[in-house]
């Protein structure tokens, strides 16, 4: 801890009420209880009475924290409405003779061509990295709390753009805007939901930012089926302004506070965060927070004459980073980010039995469901076996309507009665690619990576997302150009079977291994190939509290806070 932290810390912990329990005074009795523990263990047939560090779960406990994930939710949510956005407004400003939409949707003050309606669907993706890349040089200084309100503000500014834009510019300008705030939101979203969540809640929690996405997405979606886009848009102003006060009403993370030296207010946002109780109940908590940074910052002071470059160099690096970057370039070029990008149109020329908005709409409502089977099954299941689920029944259902596409070019009398047969089977690949494909790599990224580089690399890793959702939508009408629909989607199944076998041989299941063995897996250059992670015996209170956010390194030694 640098001199100042350090400082500012003793003198907040001086300044604690007698009966707060003195953190410094009491580390000796935590200790001591520790010790006790232990003896307890060989007297009473190997079990440990951690109940005196074991949290309370009960739903007045996760309450608070429930609020505070569903407030920064509302970000995400505004987010996952400009990516549906262009869904809706494609119909209406790019025309096409296989078009049939209603004369209400079309836009009377712009129009595009097939070259800026390729850029319509890429230019939001494209500037996410590049927010990426500053979120966490620029939102660490304020904290998480002030960052993420002030998002809100370009997000009302990029609607307002959309809802006035006559011309290209000022429709390119708004999805840039877009584009840029979703990418400073990864640093103090991400971050937020580890570092205030508890560990049995921390799963479950931090997987709804990837649901909420898609919510936003669907709200564009159902909104589209009755109002012209311009109007959609108008009424998405109010997320940000709802999140905007949400927001102002939670706490800051106790984690950024301890680390700025403001121990007293990381106390009150403690006590909110796990339940509104006394501070009595949060001490421990606490006291063990403030040693977990005053040993990373003296970990990082050790290590300042590395240089940077070294941690990425490692296997413990690249192994992990090589497969969430798979996971990603699968999940993009499996054919999900054009397919929704370009729903209407694809239903509309497949010869959809129902309405390609109202068909667009089933298809957001195949990718919720998707998702809430995921999270349902996740910790029963594991990774491995839903990613196998998903890549080979995305692949199937490719191959299915690349068949159909290919019959109707050639023979369309055959396929006369069976019209439905893209309708389901896209609407069920939707749902396949969300059991797993989709939503995996962001739920690997906060376990794979140690502690040390796990910030970066977070944010390495999902930058190479939005450039692969890029790529895959930039190129959507010159794939198309020269390999037809049918190729297409023949493409698409090709890619999800690949990436089934690759994965199969490669990634690990993580699901409820511990992070340290986790790392020490991807350490090991024997187990590159080997998909089974070994646990190692830890003292069993370690999974009782928030030591385990991965956000966070801890040790058994004494506190010298």
């Amino acid at each position: 801890m640098n001199p100042d932290t350090r400082k500012k810390t003793e003198s907040a912990l001086s300044d604690f009420p007698e009966n707060h329990s003195n953190i410094s005074n009491n580390s000796h009795n935590y200790q001591n209880q520790v010790q006790d523990s232990k003896s307890q263990l060989n007297n009473n047939n190997n079990e440990i009475d951690d109940s005196w560090i074991k949290p309370k779960k009960t739903f007045k406990n996760a309450l608070p924290q429930i609020l505070a994930v569903s407030a920064k939710n509302c970000l995400l949510l505004t987010y996952g409405m400009t990516l549906g956005l262009p869904t809706i407004a494609i119909p209406a400003l790019y025309h096409t003779s296989a078009s049939n939409s209603s004369s209400f949707r079309h836009d009377e003050l712009l129009q595009l061509n097939k070259e800026q309606t390729s850029w319509f669907s890429s230019i939001n993706l494209i500037c996410v990295p590049l927010g990426c890349i500053i979120s966490g040089t620029i939102t660490q200084p304020f904290g998480r709390k002030p960052s993420m309100i002030a998002l809100t503000l370009p997000f009302l500014l990029a609607w307002f753009l959309f809802y006035y834009a006559s011309t290209v510019i000022e429709l390119y300008l708004a999805l840039a805007l877009c584009g840029l705030c979703g990418g400073l939101l990864e640093a103090p979203v991400l971050t937020y939901v580890a570092e205030i969540t508890e560990p049995h809640l921390r799963g479950v929690l931090g997987a709804l930012s990837s649901t909420t996405v898609i919510l936003g997405s669907i709200s564009q979606f159902i909104l589209g089926d009755f109002l012209h886009w311009r109007k959609v848009v108008l009424y998405n102003t109010i997320v940000p302004v709802i999140a905007l006060i949400s927001l102002l009403l939670i706490p800051e993370s106790p984690h950024w506070l301890i680390s700025k030296g403001r121990i007293a207010d990381a106390e009150k946002s403690l006590c909110w965060l796990r339940g509104w109780v006394k501070p009595d109940a949060v001490q421990y908590e606490l006291s063990m927070l403030s040693k977990s940074i005053a040993l990373n910052e003296e970990k990082v002071r050790m290590k300042q004459n590395k240089k940077f470059y070294s941690f990425y160099m490692k296997r413990t690096f690249l192994l992990p980073y090589f497969i969430i970057t798979a996971t990603f370039f699968f999940g993009n070029f499996g054919g999900m980010s054009t397919l929704q990008v370009n729903a209407v149109q694809i239903f509309e020329t497949l010869g959809s039995p129902i309405n390609g908005y109202t068909s667009t709409l089933i298809l957001g409502m195949a990718q919720l469901s998707g998702s809430i089977i995921c999270l349902i099954l996740i910790h029963w299941t594991g990774k491995r076996p839903l990613t196998l689920v998903s890549t080979l029944g995305t692949s199937l259902c490719f191959f299915v309507v690349s068949a159909y596409v290919f019959t109707k070019q050639y023979n369309e009398q055959i396929i006369a009665n069976v019209t439905w047969i893209p309708l389901v089977f896209l609407n069920m690949a939707a749902f396949m690619t969300h059991i797993s494909i989709r939503l995996l790599p962001w739920m690997l990224i906060g376990e794979v990576y140690p502690p040390n580089i796990r910030a970066y690399a977070s944010g390495a890793s999902g930058s190479s997302s939005y450039i692969f959702a890029f790529i895959a939508n930039k190129s959507y009408f010159m794939v198309l150009d020269h390999i037809n629909l049918s190729g297409t989607f023949l493409l698409y199944a090709i890619v999800s079977i690949v990436g089934c076998v690759v994965l199969y041989t490669m990634m690990p299941e993580t699901e409820g291994v511990p992070l340290e063995d986790i790392q020490e897996h991807f350490a090991n250059k024997s187990k590159t190939f080997v998909i089974k992670i070994e646990r190692s015996d830890k003292i069993r209170r370690k999974k009782t509290w928030a030591i385990s956010n991965p956000a966070l390194e801890v040790d058994q030694t004494e506190t010298h806070i």
